[in-house]
């Protein structure tokens, strides 16, 4: 077929289901499809099989269930119906539940910054700050995707989850004293990446609900869809024996029981499985599997597939440094709904109140602050005892109500340049793995840090701001106050008269935007087809070599709805 034939069948297929998406869908949460694995068959076949519900997977499963059957394993459970995931004003609470059941499960990097990935349907979606914004066209191009196909996927996601934000007094403040900060022009509301100032989408609508990419399973043809809940996906299974190199057959999973299922691919060789279960999990599950660097393969007695030594390669976080402002007014509470889109590499958003910073609610969490989420934290893991989390806890508890009235500017590094990697702790699928970042050590990425807080100090001492500070606490005093701040339990380093590479190091944060680890031409081809073995794909965050835009989500989003319309065209040309 020709590019120019193939080009024109994705085009009118895609055009086809962007119309025709609702054609037999349901309203969630009252899909008919979605069940507890321990409902499951002890044996099962599929068109497809994806693992993991997340930011990816449940628009990549909507998509392809239009005309294959397909099977959705999820290890967490459902969103809805959990007030800490659909209420803006809980933000936080999701993170700092560390139960069995909570759809956030912690996990530290070696760096010793503490940090979360998702454990629910909809994935980080669940659990993130909302902010909806499209990738770079600098992105899409290196990625090799076709951007029609690409605007008309977003469009599909934003038809269903995303908004564009009442802006309060707060973020208006921010957003003037960017532009006079010189992060300009101001271009108005946009969920496209351009230079300057803008506010950008949000997934939560008018009321202050989250919504998720769950909701885009309402996309879904029931008939086509089965959806298990709290099913751990174990081990891909592969067939050796007869084939030129290993084919991806089947996988294990295990429901909230314990008990074993197997789900196969069925006859036809256009099916396959797609492991879309993010950054940690994709390289984690591969390795389990056997595809992944043989050596670390061995010393875990896991049996070898493929040698594949770019597995868990790659592993990037974006260093995030904020300074928290205290407000002599009240602040509204918000989560990010402005950016700063600079031209050195930093972006600069905001979220405020007495909510996010987590004064207002009972118990109290802390929100961006919180001790139990660990932000503002880069404690060893062997300081980071339960007593000394108690006593941020205790202190914390201690300060008067006002302590809380205020918002955080945060800046945020484009990229990073810095990588690390990921290895396996244990065989066992429910163990984090280990994971390396290395915040900073590229010194550009500490210089973006550095430009990224003095504009921070710009837009604090701007005249739209002021009324949003107090005279009494000039810039270093804001600085060392952040710096010192009880939940950062490692003997400081900074002091007003250190210079701001210090500060960026001491308060290193995560903003949740770790990706790598299966990345595009080291693990996967542009097809996102796992290099050296047959019918298997990944296509997530994993895949990436830098985030997407200001924030991953829109564009996580995007490429599972991309990838489904590209999947189905193939399978409707032969």
């Amino acid at each position: 077929m020709s590019l120019g034939l193939w080009r024109l069948v994705v085009a009118a297929f895609a055009g086809f289901l962007f119309f025709n998406g609702f054609s037999a869908s349901e309203k969630a949460p009252n899909y008919s499809f979605m069940h507890n694995a321990t409902s499951a068959p002890t044996l099962s076949y599929y068109d497809y099989i994806i693992v993991g519900g997340g930011t990816t997977g449940c628009p990549l499963a909507a998509t392809l269930s239009q005309n294959a059957t397909v099977l959705l394993l999820e290890r967490g459970g459902s969103p809805y119906g959990n007030p800490n995931i659909t209420n803006m004003h809980r933000f936080g609470a999701a993170l700092s539940d560390l139960s069995p059941l909570s759809p956030s499960q912690r996990f530290i990097s070696e760096d010793g910054v503490i940090n979360a990935r998702a454990r629910v349907l909809g994935g980080g979606s669940c659990l993130n700050a909302g902010f909806y914004t499209r990738a770079d066209t600098e992105f899409v191009r290196q990625a090799g995707w076709d951007e029609r196909l690409v605007n008309e996927s977003y469009q599909w996601v934003e038809k269903l989850v995303a908004f564009e934000p009442p802006l309060g007094q707060w973020q208006s403040a921010v957003r003037d004293g960017l532009v006079e900060a010189g992060v300009v022009p101001f271009n108005g509301f946009t969920y496209d990446h351009i230079y300057g100032t803008k506010v950008g989408g949000t997934i939560f609508d008018q009321q202050g609900n989250r919504h998720t990419a769950a909701d885009l399973l309402e996309y879904a043809n029931p008939s086509g869809l089965t959806v298990f809940l709290h099913a751990s996906v174990h081990k891909i299974l592969f067939a050796i024996k007869g084939k030129t190199r290993p084919k991806a057959h089947g996988v294990v999973f295990r429901d909230a029981s314990g008990a074993k299922h197997k789900a196969y691919l069925k006859k036809g060789s256009k099916n396959e499985i797609i492991i879309s279960a993010g950054a940690l999990g994709s390289p984690q599950l591969l390795m389990l599997s056997g595809v992944g660097p043989a050596a670390h393969l061995k010393a875990h007695n896991i049996t070898v597939v493929l040698d594949q030594p770019l597995v868990g390669q790659g592993m990037s976080d974006n260093p995030m440094n904020a300074v928290f402002v205290p407000s002599p007014l009240p602040v509204e509470v918000s989560l990010i709904q402005v950016v700063g889109i600079t031209q050195f590499g930093s972006y600069i958003e905001a979220a405020g109140g007495e909510n996010f910073a987590g004064g207002s609610s009972s118990p109290r969490d802390y929100g961006m602050s919180s001790p139990k989420i660990g932000q503002l934290s880069t404690v060893p893991p062997k300081q980071r005892t339960p007593e000394a989390i108690d006593k941020a806890v205790e202190y914390m508890n201690n300060l008067d109500q006002a302590d809380f009235r205020g918002g955080f500017i945060l800046e945020k590094v484009t990229g990073p340049i810095s990588t690390g990697h990921l290895e396996l702790r244990t065989r066992n699928l429910n163990d984090n793995p280990s994971v390396t970042f290395n915040y900073f050590k590229d010194p550009q990425d500490l210089q973006r840090c550095v430009q990224g807080i003095q504009t921070i100090e710009k837009i604090i001492e701007s005249k739209p701001f002021s009324k949003f500070r107090y005279d009494y606490l000039p810039w270093p005093v804001l600085l060392n106050m952040t710096a010192n701040a009880p939940l950062n339990l490692l003997p400081k380093h900074y002091n007003p008269s250190m210079p701001l590479e210090v500060y960026c190091k001491d308060t290193v944060m995560t903003i949740w935007h770790y990706h790598g680890g299966c990345q595009i031409g080291k693990v996967v081809d542009l097809d996102y087809k796992v290099l050296g073995v047959d019918s298997l794909r990944v296509i997530d965050g994993s895949t990436f070599n830098y985030s997407p835009g200001t924030n991953p989500q829109a564009t996580v989003m995007m490429l599972g709805r991309y990838m489904g319309v590209k999947i189905l065209s193939e399978r409707l040309a032969n």
